[in-house]
């Protein structure tokens, strides 16, 4: 999936780059993948702020600003605790969009309730956040690697939908040559 996360990443580049819109990214259990992914890049300095990795609820409350209140009644792996990790990001490291991720990549801290592989990305902005839940385990290292992967094919769909690419200028270039 390495080859697929450049090319989404070149994709989510040459939007970003052509709207001067900035990201940001809020990492749970992928520990900073998508960041990696986003930055595989060269010239994403140009639009990436950089990323929260908040490995523990205190610094998803802290950092991010997540409700301890919501992680006590849902824990930390929900969709709500997603949503609000992309809205803190954007508002901790003053960015239009980012995209978030908090899961139990394994191969413990599974229950009943939230399995093993249960992961929860979301992306956005402060006014917009979408979905997506993944609850299939295949290992850690595949859990985790699938996850950046989805989160990257969430943003490039978000950003297509909700960030059209601008022509603000013919003769700009990217980093990565003409857009």
């Amino acid at each position: 999936m390495e080859f697929e996360n450049k090319i989404l990443s070149r994709e989510i580049q040459e939007n970003l780059y052509s709207t001067g819109k900035t990201l940001s990214t809020a990492e749970s259990c992928t520990g900073g993948r998508i960041a990696e992914s986003i930055i595989a890049v060269p010239g994403a300095s140009d639009y990436f702020k950089g990323g929260i990795i908040c490995y523990t609820n205190e610094i998803k409350e802290r950092l991010l600003h997540v409700d301890p209140k919501l992680i006590e009644e849902k824990t930390a792996v929900c969709e709500e605790v997603a949503v609000s990790m992309v809205k803190g990001a954007t508002q901790a490291l003053n960015t239009d969009f980012a995209v978030a991720a908090t899961g139990i990549a394994g191969p413990g801290g599974g229950t009943k309730d939230i399995p093993v592989g249960t992961i929860w990305l979301a992306c956005g902005s402060k006014d917009k956040v979408i979905t997506c839940k993944l609850e299939e385990d295949n290992g850690r290292d595949k859990n985790l690697a699938y996850a950046s992967f989805r989160a990257l094919i969430l943003l490039k769909e978000f950003l297509d939908e909700n960030n059209p690419k601008e022509e603000k200028d013919e003769d700009r270039v990217s980093p990565i040559g003409q857009i």
